[in-house]
């Protein structure tokens, strides 16, 4: 992340060069809604044609504004921009937005012509909002740095702050939200991002005090570690961060060796991280209002139980439906809280949970009132809603209802009121209470809620858990390519990764050699650079109980596979001690280039990629992380008890997984990929049986990140 961005979104003086007498322009809106926003900083339009614009006097070009000029709007077409930002640069302007598109958007030439316009940036000292954006505002201080249709009407200043790569779609969101009465403090279309990424942009607004909740728009994120480090700094901060990312399905995984990098689609490496590190992720940009609504409102609940009060049968049991398809509690209410709701409402209402307390109310606000703070005080209920709908008519006695249930409870509790009248939801947010549209998009608003204060509160546990750590020196081989079985093993041994020992056979008798060495029976396995997938080609014999039994193997694995396989060149057999688990698991790491390297776990064996049942996650990872990542699969129950069978370790494979990553992370740029599979578990421990290690040359490493945070790697 690149901070140091305050003269971009709090610019104490704005030049805008190239601005037009004309404000139905774009070259003439700037300075326009600057003026008619309230603006209270010095405005420089810049003109050689005109000597005022909108009653300001203008400025023949950019070498004749004054000193201290914080922000430049260009509003040049893209063969001015160049130039400009050179003369900016000269003038000593630290931000700029650019307008202008015709850049990487249009093709090579326009590539070439924005890595000009960077390099012109760079030299300059110029930061750069843009190019192809509809640049930013900041509401708080009335900076209209934009020519977005939103600006037209009200901006009003909110808690949250917005920032889209998409300038359209960024747009339509913001009116959305407006609509909704939610208030943008920031919004930052950041464009082509030639230089202000995304995480820059939300990196320094999410630190202004007056901002509770980050929302962003992503199409295609550059700079994966960047993100990480600004979801922890906002983990700290207690300001959550909610995305949406489009492109679920239409990045497939590029050619890969391992399994682990045939299953590393964009998306789902993208998925994992950020569930990893507490990003809510939104479906779509209803979702995303809906939980910014929510954040923006409510206080942390304290556990998953949700308490439901409807004026409708049908609702409560719709989203108690929803709640539990989201594996959320809807808990059923003790005797005592049941006992003070049914003395609330008539003898028809329901009071086990959801609470349906009739239309009654209406006649007798006490009804609701009293029945949600009954509801609200359950030990077992942490967070609160309540359904409504239309009620046109009882606005006010609702807005007193509500008054009287807020200043009744500490715990969090929300709105859902279908067409809720506009004096509805402008009152209740008077009353720092959050409304929602309907029965399920309330209930995954409060689903997303719980997540962050869960995530929250085991980010600071984790916190408080790490102490310094220095990881086993690590030495790697300096070769490139696929490492060879005994010196991966060797290398995984070293990280403390439990590995079942192997030994390298050139000819049956240093295999029968060996075999006894291990003890039978062994598993012998065909070696070769050229042959990485060793089950393709019949490669693998298992069960081998005597001398004669390694004797024909061998014989066997090694003229079938030079058959299959001609021109492969076969360095012999790797022989193994025969080891079984109650459930086999894949971990393996990969070099993203987003990320950098991630760690995948997940249900293993030859169908691993026929299941797909794995998750991703960033190097290197906590116990908490690792047993979380275990748990998203669909198949955990597996870990447990099945038909009689006792549970595996699961410490054990947490701290497998543990260690792996920190092997990623201490190697990271070298490791290209890396496949534990299959990794035995059991009762009584985990330990993998066969390895896949391919390296990087030293010349292609990338530099690994230089503050990456110690982690412990044992529970």
């Amino acid at each position: 992340m690149k901070r140091n961005l305050q003269p971009l979104v709090k610019p104490r003086s704005v030049a805008v060069v190239g601005a037009s007498s004309d404000f139905r322009k774009v070259s003439g809106r700037p300075v326009k809604h600057l003026l008619d926003k309230g603006y209270k900083g010095k405005i420089y339009p810049v003109n050689p044609n005109v000597s005022e614009i909108g009653g300001l006097p203008t400025v023949p070009n950019i070498d004749a504004l004054p000193d201290g000029v914080d922000l430049a709007i260009i509003v040049l077409p893209a063969n001015g921009v160049i130039d400009a930002v050179r003369a900016l640069g000269r003038r000593k302007v630290p931000a700029a937005v650019v307008f202008a598109s015709g850049f990487a958007e249009m093709g090579e030439e326009g590539r070439a012509l924005e890595a000009e316009l960077r390099a012109a940036a760079q030299a300059a000292g110029v930061r750069l909002c843009g190019p192809n954006c509809l640049g930013m505002f900041n509401a708080f201080e009335r900076v209209i740095a934009t020519f977005s249709q939103y600006v037209d009407g009200d901006v009003p200043p909110g808690p949250v702050a917005f920032v889209s790569q998409s300038g359209a779609f960024g747009t339509a969101i913001s009116a959305l939200a407006r609509n909704r009465g939610l208030g943008l403090g920031y919004f930052v279309n950041t464009g082509n991002e030639a230089d202000v990424t995304f995480v820059d942009a939300m990196a320094e607004v999410i630190e202004d005090d007056r901002i509770r909740v980050g929302a962003g728009y992503i199409e295609g994120l550059k700079d994966g570690r960047g993100l990480c480090a600004l979801a922890d700094r906002a983990m700290e901060l207690g300001k959550p961060l909610v995305l949406t990312k489009v492109g679920r399905t239409g990045a497939g995984a590029r050619a890969a060796a391992s399994h682990t990098g045939s299953l590393a689609g964009e998306d789902a490496v993208f998925d994992g991280v950020v569930l990893q590190k507490g990003i809510l992720r939104a479906r779509n940009e209803e979702h995303m209002l809906d939980l910014v609504e929510v954040l923006s409102f409510c206080g942390l609940p304290d556990g998953n139980g949700i308490g439901i009060a409807t004026q409708s049968g049908g609702a409560g049991v719709l989203m108690a439906d929803r709640a539990e398809e989201l594996q959320l509690d809807v808990p059923r209410l003790d005797d005592f809280t049941q006992s003070k709701i049914q003395a609330c409402i008539p003898g028809f209402g329901t009071t086990s949970n959801p609470v349906d307390v009739t239309g009654q109310f209406v006649a007798q606000p006490s009804v609701l009132s009293d029945s949600v703070i009954h509801m609200l005080e359950d030990p077992n209920v942490h967070v609160g809603i309540v359904w409504l709908q239309l009620m046109d008519a009882h606005v006010d006695t609702l807005l007193a209802i509500f008054d009287k249930i807020k200043a009744s409870s500490s715990k969090p509790f929300v709105v859902a009121w279908v067409v809720a009248p506009p004096a509805a939801v402008k009152g209740l947010h008077e009353r720092g209470i959050a409304v929602l549209r309907g029965a399920e998009p309330a209930v995954d608003a409060v689903a997303g809620l719980i997540r962050f204060a869960e995530m929250r509160r085991a980010w600071l546990a984790d916190l408080a858990k790490r102490a310094a750590y220095a990881p086993t020196p690590i030495s790697l081989p300096a070769l490139s390519g696929p490492v060879p079985t005994v010196a991966a093993t060797g290398l995984l041994q070293s990280a403390g990764v439990p590995m079942a020992p192997a030994k390298l056979a050139t000819t049956a008798a240093e295999a029968v050699e060996a075999a006894e060495a291990l003890g039978f029976p062994v598993v012998m396995k065909i070696e070769s650079a050229d042959i990485l997938h060793k089950t393709e080609v019949d490669g693998v014999r298992l069960g081998l109980k005597t001398e004669a039994d390694v004797q024909k193997a061998f014989e066997a694995l090694m003229s079938g596979v030079a058959k299959k396989r001609p021109q492969a060149r076969l360095d012999g057999v790797v022989v193994q001690p025969m080891l079984k688990g109650d459930v086999e698991v894949v971990i393996g790491l990969k070099d993203d280039p987003i990320f950098g390297t991630v760690i995948m776990a997940g249900l293993g064996g030859v169908l691993v990629e026929i299941l797909k049942d794995v998750a991703f996650r960033k190097c290197p990872l906590t116990p908490r992380e690792a047993d979380s990542m275990l748990d998203s699969l669909l198949g955990a129950a597996l870990f447990g008890e099945v038909r009689g069978r006792p549970a595996v370790n699961r410490k054990a494979l947490v701290d497998m997984v543990c260690r792996v990553s920190e092997l990623g992370n201490a190697l990271e740029g070298r490791i290209d990929e890396l496949d534990l599979n299959p990794v035995m578990v059991s009762a009584k421990g985990a330990i993998s049986v066969d390895v896949l290690v391919v390296l990087k040359s030293s010349a292609d490493a990338s530099a690994p990140p230089a503050s990456t945070p110690p982690h412990l790697i044992t529970a």
